[in-house]
């Protein structure tokens, strides 16, 4: 097991809690309270900072109600935080656009992350043919 040191920057919001089992997400909580009007764009401060084992990055994403409940959506889809963002003033934050007037309260549960295990090294080796069947381009799936 993992021990990761954490900095809460608000004594509102409640602790985090890693339910195992139950989910590999962690919510993450409105350390302030917020109100945006209809295209308005803020940063939402989430009221922690974390030290991150090396070789790990949290992936940080909205619930699946953000927009249901709040009319916001994230602005870079997925945040990404890196193990060097970790000093005493790192509070990770949730940026935030409003599709329509929305009021956060603190503690609101407005995002989830997780830890992952960071990309390889890798090296590109360049080639004029992959040899493998192509499977027809970019939507070659269909719509089923």
């Amino acid at each position: 097991m993992e021990h990761i040191k954490i900095k809460y920057f608000s004594n509102e919001i409640e602790k985090l809690r890693y339910i195992n089992g139950k989910s590999d997400w962690i919510d993450l909580r409105a350390a302030k309270r917020v109100e945006l009007k209809k295209d308005e764009f803020q940063l939402i401060p989430l009221g922690v900072g974390m030290k991150l084992p090396e070789g790990y990055e949290a992936h940080v994403v909205p619930r699946s109600s953000t927009y249901k409940n709040f009319g916001i959506i994230q602005t870079n889809s997925m945040g990404v935080i890196d193990e060097s963002y970790c000093g005493d003033n790192d509070q990770w934050f949730f940026p935030a656009y409003a599709l329509r007037d929305a009021n956060i309260e603190v503690n609101d549960r407005i995002c989830q992350f997780r830890i992952m295990k960071k990309q390889p090294l890798v090296e590109f080796d360049e080639v004029d043919c992959l040899d493998q069947v192509s499977r027809g381009g970019h939507g070659s799936t269909g719509k089923q």
